[in-house]
C-alpha cells in the first residue's frame, strides 16, 4: 500500500464521519462538493481532484494548485489527460479504465505543470459510485515524488560512486566484515595487496591474514572487540599474503552501526608499510651498530690503556738496563722480545679497529721504497733472530719512489715479514724482493714455511682468520696482521695477493703499489739528514698514578741528566710545581680526581708561565686522543710504554 493510499485511508473517515474503504468509496454524489471543499481547505501536500465519469476535472484543491501551478479556474472542466505529458492521453484513459474495472488504480508516472515542466508523482485513482454501484466519477490523489526521488537518487549515486572509488583503490585493502569477522566485500587494493581474488576470499574469516602465533593469542578477537567498544581500532603488525609471504601492515577497523545504533559489521582498511618498516629497522640496526662501534672503541681504548700501563714500567726498566751498559742477559732479551710482542698485539688490535672503519687518514709524502723495506726488516728482526731464520734481501733497482704514508707502509712490510717468520719453522728461509712493472712496483715476501691450505687461501686477509695453530698455539697472534696489510695497501691504491701450492709448500705474498716519479736528492726522507738534537739538562715534573712506571721513568730521565721531580696525583703535582718551577711537565692523562688536561691548565695558570711545555704520556693512543691533546696545547703525545730516547728528544726540542 502506497503512502498516498495510507494517507487517504486515514483522512477520508474523519472527513466523511463514516467508515470508508481505502479501495473504493460509495457516496452520494451530492456530498462530493462538500467533500472536496473540506479537502481543499486542509490538504496542501497532496493534489486532490474529483473527476466526472468522462475524466474531466470536477474540482481542484490548494495542493493541486501548488503542485501543478494551474489555478482552479484554468483547469476545472478540462480533461485530466491534459496534465499528462504529450502523447500519453491513452495512458490516462487506460488508468481510468483500470480504476473503473478494479475500483482502484495506483501508479507512478510523469505529470506536467502549467509552465510545461515535468514532475514525477504517485497517483491513486478511486471510483465514486451511485447507490446502484454504477461509476459516476473518480477521485485522484497525487503525491509528488520529485524531492524524494532526487534525494534517493543522490543517495544511490553517492553510494555507487563511493563503491566504485573503494573498489578501484589500489594502494589500500578496503573490505567489509560481518559481526563475526567474515569477509563480505573485496576491493582491487585488497586483491593486489593480499593476493586473493574476491571469489576466493569472500565468506572466509579475516584471521586468514594473521600469523599462527597471533591467531592463537586471540589477536583477531581483541581487534573486533576494541572496534565494537571504541568505534575504531588501529594497530600495526605482520600479516600474511595468499602465498605465505609476510608484509608489515597498518590496520584500521571501524564499527558499522545501523540507524538504531545496532552493530551490523565492520569496515577494515589495510596499508602495506613494509618499506617503511624495513627503513625503520635498518635505521635501528645502524644506530645499534653505531652504538656497538662506540662501545667497542671505548672498550678498545680502555683495553689499550690497561694493557699499556703495566707494560710501561717493564719497558722502561729494560731501557734503563741498556742505558747502564753491559751486554743484556738472556733473560733480559727474552723479556724484551715478549714485551715487543705484547705491544705489537695491542697496536694491531687498536689499528684494525680504526682502519676497517675508515678512521685512519694517510699522511702521504714522497718516499723511497728501499728505506721503507729497511725499516720493516729492522722492526721484524727480533722475531727473525729468535727463530734463527735466514733472511735474503734481493738487490733492488734504483730509487723506487712511491707516494704514501711512511709509518703505514713500514707496518705493511713488517707485518708480512713477521707473518712469514711466524709460520716458518726454526732455521727456515725468508726472502724479500722488489721489481718495477708498468707504472707500479711489486714487492714479494716468500717463505718455505707451512704453506696455506687451499680452502683458507681465499679468506687469508679476512679479520681474525689464521692458519692452523695446533692445540698449543705456538705461532700466536690474533689474526689481525694480514687484515691490516690488505686494508692499508688498498688505501694506498695498491693490491696484495697470497699464493701457496698447499700445506708444506711455503707462501708468497705480493704487494703492488703505484710508482711515483723518481725521488730528487732533496726529497729524501728528512730523518736521513736531520741534525743531532742538542741535549741539555731541564727541570722536568713527571705525574703518573702508576708508582712503578713513575719511578722508573724518573730514573731514566735523571740518567739522561735532567733534574726530575715526581708526583702520584694532581694535588701533589701542583704543590711541587710552585717551588720547583718545572720547564717540562710530563703528565699522565688518566689521573684520578683531575685528569691530565685539567692539570695542564692548572699548572699553566698557577705558574703564570706560558712557556711551560706539557707532554702527554698515556695509555690512550687513538687518533681522537692525539687530536684532543694537541687541541689542549700539549707539545707531544706519547703512548705507554714510551721510548725514553724519543721522549728525551722531545724534551730537548721543547
Amino acid at each position: 500500500m502506497s503512502r498516498a493510499t495510507r494517507w487517504w485511508g486515514r483522512i477520508a473517515p474523519a472527513i466523511l464521519q463514516r467508515p470508508v474503504s481505502p479501495v473504493s468509496s460509495v457516496v452520494d454524489p451530492s456530498s462530493l462538493e462538500e467533500l472536496f471543499r473540506v479537502l481543499a481547505a486542509s490538504v496542501r501536500d497532496y493534489a486532490v481532484m474529483p473527476l466526472d465519469a468522462s475524466g474531466r476535472i470536477a474540482g481542484w484543491n490548494v495542493g493541486a494548485e501548488r503542485m501543478t501551478g494551474f489555478r482552479a479556474a484554468d483547469i476545472v472542466g478540462r480533461p485530466v489527460s491534459e496534465l499528462y505529458p504529450e502523447g500519453e492521453a491513452e495512458q490516462c484513459a487506460r488508468q481510468l479504465a483500470t480504476a473503473a474495472r478494479e475500483r482502484r488504480s495506483e501508479i507512478d508516472g510523469w505529470w506536467v505543470r502549467h509552465d510545461g515542466s515535468r514532475f514525477r508523482a504517485t497517483v491513486v485513482i478511486t471510483v465514486v459510485c451511485d447507490a446502484a454501484g454504477a461509476v459516476t466519477g473518480f477521485t485522484l490523489l497525487l503525491h509528488n515524488l520529485g524531492e524524494r526521488e532526487r534525494a534517493e537518487s543522490v543517495r544511490l549515486e553517492a553510494e555507487q560512486r563511493f563503491r566504485q572509488i573503494v573498489e578501484s583503490v589500489r594502494d589500500y585493502a578496503i573490505f567489509m566484515l560481518d559481526t563475526h569477522g567474515r569477509i563480505l566485500t573485496w576491493n582491487v587494493g585488497a586483491e593486489r595487496l593480499k593476493g586473493y581474488r574476491a571469489e576466493e576470499i569472500i565468506g572466509r574469516h579475516f584471521s586468514v591474514f594473521y600469523p599462527k602465533e597471533e591467531i592463537e593469542s586471540g589477536k583477531c578477537e581483541r581487534e573486533l572487540e576494541g572496534a565494537a567498544r571504541d568505534g575504531r581500532y588501529e594497530d600495526e603488525g605482520w600479516r600474511l599474503r595468499k602465498d605465505g609471504s609476510r608484509f608489515w601492515a597498518n590496520v584500521v577497523i571501524s564499527a558499522v552501526r545501523d540507524s538504531h545504533g545496532h552493530l551490523v559489521g565492520f569496515s577494515k582498511v589495510t596499508r602495506d608499510l613494509t618499506e617503511r618498516k624495513r627503513a625503520e629497522d635498518d635505521r635501528a640496526r645502524r644506530l645499534a651498530a653505531e652504538h656497538a662501534n662506540r662501545a667497542k672503541d671505548e672498550f678498545l681504548a680502555m683495553l689499550g690503556h690497561e694493557l699499556r700501563n703495566p707494560l710501561a714500567p717493564i719497558s722502561t726498566a729494560l731501557q734503563l738496563m741498556r742505558l747502564r751498559g753491559g751486554e743484556p742477559s738472556k733473560e733480559q732479551q727474552v723479556i724484551e722480545r715478549q714485551v715487543d710482542h705484547l705491544m705489537r698485539l695491542v697496536d694491531d688490535l687498536l689499528d684494525v679497529s680504526r682502519i676497517v672503519r675508515g678512521k685512519v687518514q694517510l699522511k702521504r709524502r714522497r718516499l723511497d721504497l728501499r728505506e721503507i723495506i729497511a725499516k720493516a726488516i729492522e722492526i721484524a728482526s727480533p722475531v727473525l733472530e729468535q727463530k734463527q731464520h735466514h733472511l735474503e734481501v734481493a738487490r733492488m733497482p734504483g730509487a723506487l719512489a712511491i707516494d704514501g704514508d711512511e709509518a703505514r707502509l713500514v707496518q705493511v712490510f713488517s707485518n708480512l715479514l713477521v707473518n712469514a717468520a711466524k709460520y716458518t719453522d726454526t732455521g727456515g728461509h725468508i726472502s724479500i724482493s722488489a721489481r718495477t712493472l708498468d707504472h707500479a712496483m711489486a714487492v714479494e715476501v716468500r717463505d718455505d714455511g707451512i704453506g696455506i691450505e687451499p680452502a683458507l687461501l681465499p679468506r687469508v686477509f679476512d679479520l681474525f682468520v689464521q692458519g692452523y695453530q695446533g692445540v698449543e698455539r705456538s705461532r700466536g697472534g690474533l689474526g689481525l696482521g694480514l687484515t691490516l696489510v690488505h686494508t692499508l695497501v688498498e688505501m694506498h691504491g695498491g693490491t696484495v695477493t697470497a699464493y701457496s701450492a698447499g700445506p708444506g709448500e711455503g707462501s708468497t705474498f705480493s704487494v703492488n703499489l703505484p710508482l711515483a716519479a723518481a725521488l730528487d736528492a732533496d726529497e729524501r726522507p728528512a730523518a736521513v739528514r736531520a741534525p743531532a738534537i742538542a741535549r741539555e739538562p731541564r727541570r722536568v715534573l713527571v705525574v703518573d698514578d702508576n708508582a712503578d712506571a713513575l719511578e722508573l721513568l724518573a730514573e731514566a730521565l735523571a740518567a739522561a741528566g735532567h733534574d726530575v721531580r715526581t708526583a702520584l696525583d694532581p694535588a701533589a703535582a701542583l704543590e711541587i710545581a710552585r717551588d720547583f718551577r718545572p720547564e717540562i711537565a710530563i703528565v699522565d692523562i688518566g689521573l684520578p680526581v683531575m685528569d691530565g688536561y685539567e692539570l695542564a691548565s692548572r699548572l699553566r695558570s698557577e705558574l703564570g708561565d706560558a712557556t711551560l711545555a706539557v707532554i702527554a704520556l698515556t695509555g690512550y693512543g687513538q687518533e681522537s686522543d692525539r687530536a684532543r691533546s694537541a687541541d689542549a696545547g700539549f707539545l707531544a703525545h706519547f703512548v705507554k710504554p714510551v721510548d725514553v730516547q724519543r721522549l728525551s728528544e722531545a724534551i730537548a726540542r721543547a
